[in-house]
């Protein structure tokens, strides 16, 4: 099976939470990978995202700690819908 990853950021305009952590992020620009498995026996070259993964903390933020989190699509657009954020990539 074929797979690609897409890296991108994502500016978050407004504090946020996920469900996997306790506390809310700050907002600022994260570290984003898209992890995408080709879609086989199409007669043309399609792609569905198999996962998605956000570096914590932001780019900007100075700190010793960094963690990555897998991300549910469901959860991501309804992070992007509630910032009124578009993905571009």
């Amino acid at each position: 099976m074929v797979t690609r990853t897409t890296e991108t950021e994502i500016t978050f305009r407004r504090p946020f939470e996920l469900s996997e952590i306790d506390h809310q992020l700050p907002a600022g620009t994260y570290r984003v990978e898209f992890d995408e498995e080709e879609i086989a026996g199409l007669s043309f070259q399609a792609y569905r995202r198999s996962s998605t993964l956000l570096h914590v903390p932001a780019v900007s933020a100075i700190s010793t700690k960094h963690q990555v989190f897998r991300i549910e699509p469901a959860e991501f657009e309804a992070l992007m819908e509630a910032d009124k954020l578009e993905l571009l990539i």
